[in-house]
């Protein structure tokens, strides 16, 4: 691939976001008396229209009170937004998952054929990008199958990290040495086909929508 043939990525990996309210209470208030002030509208006029008094609606701009939903469905209206955008100025905690060497934890996956040796590096569960990652470091000896009949829905990255196998994807065979990767869509059949040297060890990302 050419500097000229390269797909250009347009997300800024160094663009932050403006702090966010680790307080959900706080977090509505702010922006609801944002929304307000840029509606140009006063407390009287937002209460008015909500059915609040203005002293209720002070408390709700200031954080002092949890509303209920009714009430966050009132303000979203009068203030002409959809009721996820009173949200969107708290933070939601991010998980991060830290793995010591020799630490992963062995698993057995589904549709693991024997003799591969799969160690899952960390898992994190519900999270807003809507996105599940498995990393895994997967060893395969003299014992393991080789038959490749893996097929799941997501995408699916390796790294070769040691040894040499020829790897399936559909009808595709690839030679995967140190230091060579393959980025496929996974609802193909692939594995490993071939173990030319062992032992072999290749990093595996996988990732697949978040079931909701």
């Amino acid at each position: 691939m050419t500097q000229d043939t390269a797909p250009r990525l347009t997300q800024n990996p160094h663009a932050t976001r403006e702090p966010r309210e680790k307080n959900l209470e706080l977090a509505i208030g702010r922006q609801v008396r944002e929304l307000r002030k840029r509606a140009r509208m006063t407390g009287s006029d937002l209460a008015q229209q909500t059915g609040l008094s203005v002293g209720m609606l002070s408390k709700i701009e200031n954080g002092v009170i949890s509303p209920s939903l009714n009430t966050l469905q009132a303000l979203a209206h009068a203030l002409r937004v959809p009721l996820t955008q009173l949200f969107s100025g708290f933070e939601e905690e991010h998980g991060c998952v830290h793995i010591k060497a020799g630490s992963g934890v062995e698993v057995d996956r589904a549709g693991t054929r024997a003799g591969h040796q799969y160690t899952l590096l960390g898992h994190i569960g519900s999270n807003s990008s809507g996105v599940v990652v498995e990393p895994y470091v997967i060893t395969l000896s003299t014992e393991s199958d080789r038959f490749p009949a893996f097929q799941h829905e997501g995408m699916e990255f390796l790294y070769m990290l040691e040894g040499v196998v020829d790897y399936r994807h559909g009808e595709a065979i690839y030679r995967l040495e140190p230091g060579d990767s393959l980025l496929f869509d996974s609802d193909a059949p692939h594995g490993p086909e071939g173990l030319v040297e062992l032992p072999a060890r290749y990093l595996s990302i996988i990732t697949y929508p978040q079931k909701t």
